[in-house]
């Protein structure tokens, strides 16, 4: 390995070598498909002094790991949408709150009960309780999941979970900072400081920041280079005063929240940030003991098992009180199964302010890696899983107080067209349907928030999941006209035409298909129509189009 270090004496030439066994990891990680946040804390302990010892210029290596910090929490201070709280309604702020308090609690009983300290037991309870924004995002767009209803619920709760780490970072490093004064000195001290830079945010998000970032935006690098600045700028000035650089450049992305190129900034940096946090878990890595890792790995795969289990197993009580289905929880449960690059962060500030030692950090560490490789095939394979325990997870589910009503709905009803799903597609159908009073119909849905929104308005719906394989059986199929539905799983709706065959539906059937190689697998399992909203879509603009070219041309 010499001639490593000799290379290495150069930083030019270590910086190489760090980025080509960066790519060269990513390759075996993606693969493997594995986030690359595994592979990158794996390369910082390749480099790092345990194995090859590339890394020599540390301080640079550091600050460009300071750089990245920053620039990931002004993007997810620039990205606080609460909007998205709201439309998941109360379900994610209970969820996040839920699971925050009972990994916290037990986590911290754990560690008791392991032999760590009770700050220390602290610091590794409240670590596992976030859980990743960025891998879970990745994960639910690869698999066309973002927008379906779990996909909501888990990034409502991350969202909830992101503003507790900002706020508990906020108080460690006021607590931190304190030195030599009193307690009470430290807590007036904290609020003059806090409330000097929640002044200077608001001050600048409303005089400042709209005109120069609109005079700006005629340049989008020159945008980027100020967004850049300004969450460097709000970060040195958070670390001045006493706080950590993390709060002050969180605090720079929301000033830009409400702008409206917040969307166009934000994807500009997310390259930056990936790329400069490649420093933060070779940082981390590289000062990793291994000889202290390896007497953690027995702590650190109970609090894995407490994490993979224990976390997912809270969301699903949760959204079973609340009334969600099995399904939707448990899909919704496994998002949890992992703990954070925040958590890595959060123990970073713990070690810096003097609270931990780097034998926690390791423990943190190792535990993170353990849950995020795990995690990620649990989420990949999460309907799969489903399949095989769905029997067990009955216990999570809340009995449903309508049964007398399905069998009622089912005897003395009849509707013209049943509407399955009534998400936005659906709701669409509904309403356009509403202005044909001579039609009825009812609505499936198991979103007991839109459930709910729909019986306040008078309207007929079933709290019923497609998943259910009895779901016909509490339908009004028998009169009905039509059948539609808005579900895009195709193999769901091949289950559901399949029943509906076998027990001689003689009405049509409508099902959704979002994607082409769906539409053409629909096709071929008897509907009688394929519903295509992209090409439904585009078939209104033309002929809106084309009627407007006539107009132009009368």
């Amino acid at each position: 390995m010499e001639w490593l270090s000799i290379l290495a004496e150069n930083p030019f030439f270590e910086f190489a070598i760090i980025l080509a066994l960066a790519a060269i990891l990513g390759g075996i990680g993606q693969l493997l498909k594995q986030p690359l946040i595994v592979m990158f804390i794996a390369l910082g302990i390749i480099v790092g002094p345990g194995v090859l010892d590339v890394v020599q210029s540390e301080d640079n290596i550091h600050l460009l790991a300071d750089i990245g910090i920053a620039i990931l929490l002004f993007i997810v201070g620039l990205k606080l949408d609460v909007r998205l709280i709201k439309s998941t309604g109360k379900i994610a702020l209970f969820t996040g709150m839920g699971q925050v308090i009972f990994t916290s609690v037990i986590g911290y009983f754990i560690g008791i009960g392991l032999g760590f300290s009770a700050l220390h037991s602290f610091y590794i309870a409240v670590a596992l309780t976030f859980s990743s924004t960025i891998i879970i995002v990745k994960l639910l767009s690869d698999k066309k999941e973002i927008d379906s209803l779990h996909g909501q619920i888990a990034i409502g709760f991350l969202i909830v979970q992101d503003i507790v780490v900002i706020l508990v970072m906020i108080v460690l490093s006021a607590i931190g900072a304190g030195g030599e004064t009193s307690i009470a000195e430290d807590v007036i001290w904290t609020i003059v400081y806090s409330l000097l830079l929640v002044g200077l945010t608001i001050v600048s998000m409303r005089y400042i920041l709209p005109k120069v970032t609109f005079h700006l935006a005629q340049s989008q690098e020159l945008l980027s280079l100020f967004a850049i600045a300004w969450a460097i700028l709000l970060a040195a000035v958070s670390d001045y005063i006493g706080f950590s650089a993390e709060v002050g450049a969180f605090l720079a992305g929301v000033s830009l929240a409400s702008s409206p190129f917040r969307d166009a900034i934000g994807t500009r940096l997310v390259s930056l940030r990936d790329f400069l946090l490649l420093f933060f878990f070779v940082h981390l890595g590289a000062n990793l003991d291994l000889s202290i890792i390896g007497q953690q790995i027995p702590a650190a795969l109970l609090f894995s098992v407490f994490v993979l289990i224990g976390n997912p197993i809270i969301v699903l009580i949760i959204m079973g009180r609340m009334g969600y289905r099995k399904r939707t929880a448990f899909l919704a449960g496994l998002t949890v199964a992992q703990i954070s690059e925040f958590s890595l962060i959060f123990a970073g500030l713990g070690l810096q302010v003097g609270h931990i030692n780097e034998e926690i950090v390791g423990l943190i560490t190792l535990v993170g890696l353990i849950t995020i490789a795990l995690s990620t095939y649990l989420i990949l394979y999460s309907h799969q899983i489903y399949n095989v325990i769905y029997p067990a997870l009955s216990i999570f589910e809340r009995e449903d107080p309508v049964q007398d009503a399905k069998s009622k709905l089912k005897e003395n009803k009849s509707f013209d067209v049943i509407i399955i799903g009534l998400g936005r597609f659906g709701s669409k159908i509904a309403q356009s349907l509403d202005d044909h009073p001579e039609v009825t119909y009812m609505g499936v849905d198991f979103d007991p928030e839109i459930v709910k929104k729909y019986q306040e308005k008078g309207k007929t719906i079933f709290y019923g999941d497609i998943e259910d394989p009895d779901i016909i059986e509490y339908l009004p199929y028998e009169n009905a006209k039509h059948i539609v539905s808005t579900i895009p799983n195709a193999d769901q709706s091949i289950q559901m035409i399949k029943s509906l065959h076998d027990k001689g539906f003689q009405g049509k059937i409508f099902l959704t298909a979002m994607q082409d190689k769906d539409y053409v697998k629909l096709s071929q399992c008897g509907a009688d129509e394929i519903l295509h909203p992209p090409s439904m879509a585009a078939e209104n603009f033309y002929n809106y189009f084309l009627k407007d070219i006539r107009k132009l041309e009368n």
